[in-house]
């Protein structure tokens, strides 16, 4: 039996369950309820909408916006009208805007929660129309309000096939203009169906959703698996909130990055410290206490499946959630299977390793290293893009650009990225993952990136995490000294590191450094750094910039 399309599977628990809550949206720190029936309502009146303003079957409409109950409504509106998603970071830049709305030649635009929206409003042409979704942002020629008000619920809904195209989600790119990566109904509808399925998520299961759902591990792992499992899912209200929300809604489900997992190991270790901490986990009855409370303070105490994706996790960093009873899932995917590849199932985790294929994967390794996935939920291509389709996919396999192993178990390990290898003055090659992942060991380090090309050694640009910034510098330095030493006693020759650099300033969004998906952008850091880097002085291994 095929799987059922998302617009099926919608109208699936509209009948099974019409009046079970689906969504949970906080505003001003009340929690509103939405329905199946009333999310299925709300869908149709604003597709019906958007045929009333002239959006015809198979044309794009963007969103940008922050994660809220009414994304979903609106990306299932776009869907029961006939039309093509194309979903924004909300940390876009106004250009970036402007360049993916032209590219993919949208005809209106949901606009919602945002931090700075007139920051962002320049980079919508004035021939897209804007819709306002029913929070404070940018000027806009219609209200969602007004539009349910206005219309009643699209009768005639679009009938979705597996092979028409869905959404278009563009890649960040960490060089270059963006990529529109189009994904069918059918990919969403496997990955979708096959996820749940393979890790027994049901409707009992409850989602936090809070990562940007223009990336394509939220729009799978928490929009879809949320339609095709039946389960739950509360959205964050802000920034500020988000700790409390967490811990109102207590997810069975939850998905983070390394950043934000190194974010809550500090917030832990701001109040109990790793001494302290180490010494009351080693009691056995206490230390099964102190667990739970740090669980329970969290808002984890109910998670069952807890996941890491985006980017590499330090093996520390798993360690030390294990010793609290957090086993992190890691997982590996790209935009272009939607996110839908390998994963560490829980019960079957080996840490070092981003798990084995999911049900469908084929997985194998090139001559070079490279890693090539064949799956059911690959993208149509590159929108406007044969020459950069033909040279991604060849013979169904995709080239994804990651260095890897493959054990004898099956479990996959990332070694590095295949164009990320540099060489040095001396002709040697480095590749940097495995070191910046020795590096990011320290507690100190947020984030890290090893630099080389042309120097006669490598060495590391620093971002300190916060609660490095509230130690005295001689104490950090001491403890990144020590670092640097027992890791080049590690390391061949050529790959030694002549010095750790301490970065000033944050590596953002904003200033450029990192990708909306929260990768380094290292092209970036080796211009902005470049001159400055010359002038180290040997004998100082440490360097603050």
């Amino acid at each position: 039996m095929t799987d059922q399309l998302p617009l099926e599977r919608l109208a699936l628990w509209v009948e099974k369950r019409p009046d079970a809550v689906w969504l949970s949206q906080p505003v001003n720190g009340q929690w509103h309820d939405f329905t199946w029936a009333q999310v299925d309502e709300q869908a149709r009146r604003m597709a019906s909408a958007l045929q009333a303003l002239g959006c015809a079957p198979g044309e794009r409409v963007a969103l940008l916006a922050k994660n809220c109950a009414e994304w979903f409504i609106a990306d299932l509106a776009i869907m029961l009208a006939g039309l093509v998603s194309v979903p924004l970071y909300p940390l876009q830049s106004a250009e970036s805007i402007d360049y993916v709305l032209r590219h993919s030649q949208c005809k209106a635009i949901f606009v919602g929660k945002l931090d700075e929206p007139d920051k962002l409003a320049p980079g919508i042409p004035a021939e897209v129309m804007r819709i306002a979704m029913p929070y404070p942002t940018m000027a806009a020629q219609y209200t969602w309000a007004e539009l349910l008000a206005a219309h009643q619920p699209l009768h005639e809904v679009h009938r979705q096939s597996a092979e028409q195209l869905l959404s278009i989600l563009y890649t960040s790119g960490t060089t270059g203009q963006p990529k529109g990566v189009m994904l069918s109904a059918g990919a969403f509808a496997y990955a979708g169906s096959q996820s749940v399925r393979e890790m027994q998520i049901t409707e009992q299961d409850q989602y936090f959703s809070y990562l940007p759902l223009s990336h394509a591990a939220e729009r799978f792992l928490v929009e879809m698996n949320a339609l095709y499992s039946g389960g739950r899912v509360a959205f964050v209200e802000s920034l500020e909130t988000f700790a409390s929300d967490l811990r109102h809604v207590r997810p069975t489900v939850f998905f983070s990055v390394p950043r934000l997992w190194t974010r809550f190991q500090q917030g832990v270790l701001e109040k109990l410290p790793q001494a302290k901490l180490s010494r009351l986990l080693r009691i056995p009855l206490i230390g099964k206490l102190v667990a739970r409370k740090i669980r329970k303070g969290l808002g984890l105490d109910r998670a069952r499946i807890l996941v890491s994706g985006a980017a590499a996790i330090p093996r520390a960093l798993l360690e030390w959630y294990q010793s609290i009873g957090i086993t992190i899932c890691e997982g590996y995917g790209m935009t272009e299977h939607l996110a839908y590849g390998c994963f560490n199932r829980p019960g079957q985790v080996r840490f070092g390793t981003v798990g084995k294929p999911m049900p469908g994967n084929e997985l194998r390794i090139a001559d070079n290293g490279e890693i090539l996935l064949r799956c059911p939920s690959l993208m149509l291509g590159y929108y406007l893009d044969p020459e950069k389709t033909a040279e991604t996919i060849t013979d169904g396999w995709l080239h994804t650009g990651d260095k890897g192993e493959v054990d004898a178990e099956g479990y996959l390990k990332i070694t590095g990225r295949v164009k990320d290898i540099f060489k040095t003055s001396k002709g040697k090659y480095i590749a940097p993952a495995p070191i910046e992942g020795e590096i990011a060991k320290n507690l100190w380090v947020e984030q890290v990136c090893l630099m080389g090309s042309n120097l006669d050694q490598p060495l590391a640009l620093i971002e300190l995490s916060p609660a490095a910034r509230e130690q005295s510098q001689e104490q950090v330095t001491a403890d990144l000294a020590q670092t640097l030493q027992q890791l080049n006693a590690k390391l061949e020759a050529h790959e030694r590191l002549s010095h750790f650099v301490v970065v000033r300033e944050a590596w953002t969004v904003d200033n450029g450094c990192m990708t909306p998906t929260m990768k380094i952008r290292r092209n970036v850091l080796e211009a902005r750094f470049a001159d400055q880097l010359g002038e180290l002085d040997a004998r100082q291994p440490l360097h603050w910039q």
